[in-house]
């Protein structure tokens, strides 16, 4: 029987181990020479991988109030082929050759290029080293769990542009670069290379794996940028997906497992199936091939402690409202950044931008009831992905043949449906939240249309009116009340098997309201570990960015 459950609040504070001393050569000399060692060393391993890369820019602009806020955005997807240097392989379609278009004026036009935001996994792919740069001692750091030797580097005169001018953070172990903060010097009158910060990753495999690169360019608080041909921005690049075979193989297997004991405890001793049976299980069918084929991309999650946070959600709204579903409505969740939910028969599937900035959990349950109500009206998939033949298709193919966006019609009926199921659910009370939350989304709109567009859904219902006007101005009223986080506000991505895990974070003290940046790019600050207890062997990749590497962005005539 169903239980009514409460979900633990995740604020643990992780201490911080001193670190045990590592054995160090004498000069700083030898240390820069196994630093550079390490780094050629890593360049060859790196190339191994096709991880999928994201990248999302927004735009700024000045705001008294709020210092700078979204004024547009852009978005790219797709898989970087590494063995091929820096070079992407889209599966949403851009503009031009793979490029962001930003106008500028009516003459001229601004373009981000997706591959020089991918280069940034890279600092110098053949000049890393003595010859071309100058190394300067700095200190050392803790970052996270891991203590970091800190270098100034400036490449030496006459070496060449598109050198790296910054700062390095080597684990003190196997001096591997764990994160480099910088830019590339060299821009011209057409092409700009923009400041940013690296950072890698440990995949337990003694490797340090490119994941997280914020970027960042004019002053954002203000409005103004250094050059007058781009307007101040912030974006976020995501690097995930390395290892997805070995992580899908393991996966199979247990659900093989688990899938055959359920149909052999409904089947009965030998009295085999009913019709409503077999056709529940040709739906779960179909639900589950599409759900191992997008987990094969990387696209979707494995599943793990987050769609168990979502199904303790959904628990909660169906033993309140007294539902016994069946099959049993299970959740999954989409890796992108864009904010969007959908159901796939009984699977519901919220994508972890969405997570990431919902506040609490009465906003998610909030999604999770709108999604719950297409499950009860019977709003189905396509049961014909239940035939194997149909998910044999290449990934670039991916957003043509899945899609499960509703029709007006659906979504209207599931959002009156969704109204009663949080009136007789647990949050109803702190429904003032949620309808804020829809609230703010509506107001940036405008603002960030790539972030609201989504790829295989529907848009969040911003006009949706779960509370009264009354219980949403409270709620904004409230002391550090925050309609909406920014994005990697919740989930953090493990870029190595793509496990997605809740930020442990300490409660924060007073908030001012330019901190709290509600649906926007934040910097990147991530607490390194060390995976599997034992000396890293970091696989950071360090590719060139001489004259001939590829610019962030170019500006031409259109």
């Amino acid at each position: 029987m169903r239980t009514f459950k409460i979900l633990p609040v995740i604020l643990a504070l992780v201490a911080m181990p001193l670190g045990t001393a590592a054995e160090e050569p004498t000069t700083t000399a030898q240390v820069v020479d196994k630093i550079v060692a390490q780094e050629r060393a890593e360049m060859n391993t790196i190339r191994r991988y096709s991880p999928l890369v994201e990248t999302y820019i927004q735009t700024v602009r000045p705001d008294k109030a709020l210092g700078a806020v979204p004024d547009s955005d852009k978005y790219f997807l797709g898989r970087a082929e590494l063995d091929k240097g820096v070079q992407l392989e889209p599966l949403i379609n851009g503009s031009g050759k793979h490029k962001f278009l930003t106008s500028i004026g009516n003459i001229f036009s601004a373009e981000f290029l997706p591959r020089g935001f991918l280069q940034m996994i890279y600092l110098d792919e053949d000049g890393f080293d003595r010859q071309h740069y100058k190394f300067s001692y700095s200190g050392r750091e803790f970052l996270g769990e891991v203590r970091c030797l800190i270098f100034d580097v400036d490449p030496l005169s006459n070496t060449g542009k598109g050198r790296f001018t910054g700062r390095i953070w080597v684990e003190d172990q196997d001096y591997h670069m764990v994160r480099f903060n910088g830019s590339y010097g060299g821009s011209s009158k057409t092409s700009y290379y923009f400041n940013f910060d690296s950072w890698r990753e440990n995949s337990g495999k003694n490797e340090w794996l490119p994941a997280f690169i914020y970027s960042e360019e004019g002053n954002v608080e203000y409005g103004l940028a250094k050059n007058s041909a781009f307007r101040p921005f912030k974006a976020q690049t995501r690097l995930w997906g390395y290892d997805l075979n070995h992580a899908q193989e393991e996966q199979a297997l247990s659900n093989v497992l688990v899938e055959g004991s359920q149909i052999k405890d409904q089947a009965g001793a030998g009295n085999g199936y009913s019709p409503l049976q077999a056709k529940r299980a040709w739906g779960r069918l179909a639900e589950d091939n599409v759900a191992a084929k997008m987990q094969r991309m990387g696209l979707m999650a494995p599943y793990g402690d987050v769609d168990k946070v979502l199904e303790t959600v959904v628990n909660n709204l169906e033993v309140t409202n007294d539902l016994d579903i069946q099959p049993e409505v299970r959740c999954r969740v989409l890796m992108t950044s864009t904010l969007e939910s959908f159901t796939m028969g009984h699977t519901i599937v919220l994508s972890r931008g969405l997570i990431d900035v919902l506040p609490d959990e009465t906003s998610l349950a909030a999604i999770l009831a709108h999604e719950l109500s297409h499950v009860m009206l019977g709003h189905r998939m396509d049961t014909q992905f239940a035939f194997f033949n149909r998910i044999r298709f290449n990934e670039k193919a991916t957003f043509h043949h899945f899609g499960f966006s509703r029709t007006a019609e659906e979504e209207d009926a599931a959002n009156r449906k969704g109204i009663e199921l949080l009136k007789k659910s647990p949050y109803q009370d702190q429904s003032g939240t949620a309808q804020a939350f829809f609230e703010a989304l509506q107001n940036r709109e405008k603002d960030v249309p790539n972030l609201i567009s989504p790829h295989l859904g529907n848009r969040v219902p911003k006009h949706w009116t779960i509370s009264s006007a009354a219980a949403a101005q409270q709620a904004r009223k409230t002391a550090n009340a925050t309609v909406a986080l920014p994005l990697g506000g919740r989930i953090k991505i493990e870029p190595w098997d793509d496990r997605l895990q809740l930020l442990k974070a300490q409660p924060e003290a007073a908030i001012a309201e330019y901190e709290k940046m509600p649906f926007e790019v934040a910097p990147f600050l991530v607490y390194l570990t060390r995976q599997g207890g034992n000396s890293p062997s970091n696989d950071s990749g360090a590719v060139s960015v001489k004259s001939e590497s590829t610019p962030v962005s170019s500006i031409g005539k259109p």
